[in-house]
């Protein structure tokens, strides 16, 4: 029995430097594979002799020259680590057309200036007519918030839009994208690895929803927020100031740390500085859960049923270009009572 002991924190401690070798061996492969600028062919070998100088590297744990062959790999992992640390973000790439310009806003007083506002006319996702527009609004005429969400697979994975109304003008939609350039698709694995920057798209919905609910045919759906215009109006002051940010200082996409749903979630917590995390942050499809939790939508119904009638497909198909396509796929959607609060607070307390 003692023998066992006084070995098991040396197997212990093998085990672990086992996963530290192949997890930091199988992330400079992955590495190398979407960043280093090479073409496909040296690209490809250069990974591939990278993680098979990890499986060597752990054969040679068991033996007695371990330490020379670990300082060998992680001298190796040190310059992979340098190399990676000098990719930057830049604002200067040959963009895809609909993430070609990003917004930039101006705010004099009340009176808001949003240039490169999308307003695509879309045929199909490769045959498009571009328009980018300069919109005026008041900021003190914002009159609610919406959160749109579009499905592709599954509940769990959702594109987060945000949407504001105004009393005189029409709505405004933002949509945080990876900004792909003009030869590239996207992969969620990419969005790890540096390969997309970070676009903040300012958008007439008539671009943003139709082209997901009617081009590519996904599920799409709306649930009023239960947000008070002043409320409403600090979080698009938040959205003005992470697109400027966003244009004098870009980033990277990244498909856990930095997409379309924590961002969000970041800006209004500016606001409601007490919302609690919740693993369906990540998860971004469950987002409307967690909001139908905090008492943030209509709670007269089960969730379930104003998940249902939150679907706008259908409705969308049938506006289609309609000038009045943001007021058609709202019909029948429930509006929460403006005299609840937001976030529920008994419900945040009970959470935290």
């Amino acid at each position: 029995m003692r023998p066992f002991l006084h070995r098991l924190p040396g197997w212990i401690g093998c085990v672990v430097l086992v996963i530290a070798v192949l997890s930091t061996g199988m992330w400079c492969a992955v590495a190398i594979w979407y960043r280093f600028p090479t073409g496909d062919l040296p690209r490809g070998l250069l990974s591939g002799a990278s993680f098979v100088f990890t499986l060597v590297t752990l054969a040679f744990v068991a033996t007695r020259k371990r330490w020379l062959a670990l300082a060998a790999y992680f001298g190796f992992f040190a310059l992979v680590v340098g190399w990676w640390m000098t990719i930057k973000p830049t604002n200067n790439r040959n963009w895809a057309p609909d993430v070609a310009r990003t917004a930039t806003a101006i705010i004099t007083g009340d009176r808001l200036v949003v240039q490169n506002v999308r307003n695509f006319v879309w045929r199909s996702d490769t045959d498009f007519d571009q328009r980018w527009e300069q919109r005026t609004y008041n900021l003190s005429h914002v009159t609610d918030v919406d959160l749109i969400m579009s499905y592709w697979a599954g509940e769990a994975i959702a594109h987060t839009i945000i949407s504001f109304g105004f009393a005189d003008a029409p709505r405004l939609a933002f949509s945080i994208e990876t900004r792909k350039e003009s030869h590239e698709g996207y992969s969620s694995i990419a969005g790890f690895f540096k390969q997309y920057e970070l676009a903040i798209i300012a958008a007439d919905e008539r671009d943003v929803v139709r082209v997901r609910s009617n081009i590519r045919g996904e599920d799409a759906r709306i649930y009023h927020l239960r947000m008070a215009p002043k409320n409403a109006q600090l979080l698009l002051r938040e959205y003005m100031a992470e697109i400027n940010n966003l244009a004098q200082h870009p980033r990277f996409y990244n498909t856990l740390t930095a997409n379309c749903t924590n961002l969000v979630f970041d800006m209004v917590r500016v606001i409601h500085p007490g919302l609690p995390i919740d693993i369906r942050v990540l998860f971004s499809g469950y987002l409307p859960n967690y909001a139908y939790d905090l008492g943030a939508t209509d709670r007269t119904m089960s969730f379930d049923k104003l998940r249902e009638l939150s679907k706008i497909h259908d409705r969308a198909v049938q506006a289609d270009k309609d000038p009045l396509f943001s007021a058609r796929i709202r019909e029948g959607i429930p509006t929460p009572s403006p005299t609840a609060s937001y976030p529920n607070d008994t419900e945040m307390q009970r959470r935290q």
